[in-house]
């Protein structure tokens, strides 16, 4: 990762502790050491255990400067009307909506009716549920805060106001999904659905190839963001903090690449 983008993170630190009103020396480690910390915690992956051994500190004292760091990157993310804007604005021709389970490790969450709350039985394991907007070739526009994982992908996105905010922007900006939001078919250009017993007539199968060709680019912004920061392969925060780290991961990346739309 370029240097720039860990002074772009040091002074985001240095700000929230001026903020603070943190007096000088009272912290062990400087904002650009802690935003190295940060940062190979994103990338790498790198255990709690050996980031506090490499600086000298508590794993408590790990885990709290790890948080400042997402806090403080997570409120450069754009909100969803931001990102709809500004893909406009670009002139985009659409849009795609695509859900990802974040894994984590946590233990488990009795949910509605006794159900385990953060388990996905789609992907058979534990992980939270995040939306994400994106570019026609892919590039991550908007990360949604976390939902649990049993929840479908079409509740997340009513209950974080997409739907809404791409009917607003229909106009000037197409919604494309899979299956998986064919509740908001009146919104969004989703497949057409095979019913049991009935063909898709020729027309409806050249529509759905057309679609899955466009949309197939558009679903390498979860790639993106999951190869590219190693963090996101599996939480072991506490999962509802998949929200905040997930849009951390998002500023990262469009400022290491200089790109937002």
């Amino acid at each position: 990762m370029r240097r720039e983008t860990v002074l772009f993170l040091s002074s985001l630190l240095h700000a929230e502790r001026r903020r603070r009103g943190t007096r000088r020396g009272r912290r062990r480690l400087g904002c650009f050491v802690q935003a190295v910390l940060v940062l190979r915690w994103f990338l790498d992956g790198t255990r709690v255990k050996q980031l506090a051994a490499d600086h000298g500190i508590s794993g408590k004292t790990v885990y709290r400067y790890l948080h400042e760091g997402i806090d403080v990157l997570a409120a450069q993310a754009p909100g969803l009307a931001e990102a709809l804007e500004a893909a406009k604005a670009a002139g985009l021709s659409h849009v795609n909506l695509d859900g990802v389970l974040i894994p984590t490790d946590r233990v488990s969450t009795p949910g509605p009716n006794g159900a385990d709350l953060w388990w996905s039985g789609k992907h058979k394991h534990h992980g939270g549920n995040i939306q994400v907007v994106s570019a026609p070739d892919g590039w991550p526009l908007w990360t949604s805060d976390v939902r649990p994982g049993r929840q479908h992908d079409m509740t997340c996105a009513r209950e974080h106001g997409i739907i809404d905010a791409l009917a607003a922007a229909r106009d000037q900006l197409t919604g494309l999904a899979d299956l998986g939001y064919e509740g908001a078919a009146y919104v969004l250009c989703v497949p057409v659905k095979k019913l049991k017993g009935r063909r898709l007539t020729t027309d409806q199968q050249t529509y759905n190839k057309l679609l899955r060709g466009v949309r197939g680019i558009g679903e390498r912004a979860n790639a993106l963001l999951i190869t590219r920061f190693k963090a996101l392969r599996h939480v072991s925060l506490d999962p509802y903090r998949i929200g905040a780290i997930t849009q951390t991961a998002l500023v990262l990346l469009h400022h290491e690449n200089d790109r937002t739309t």
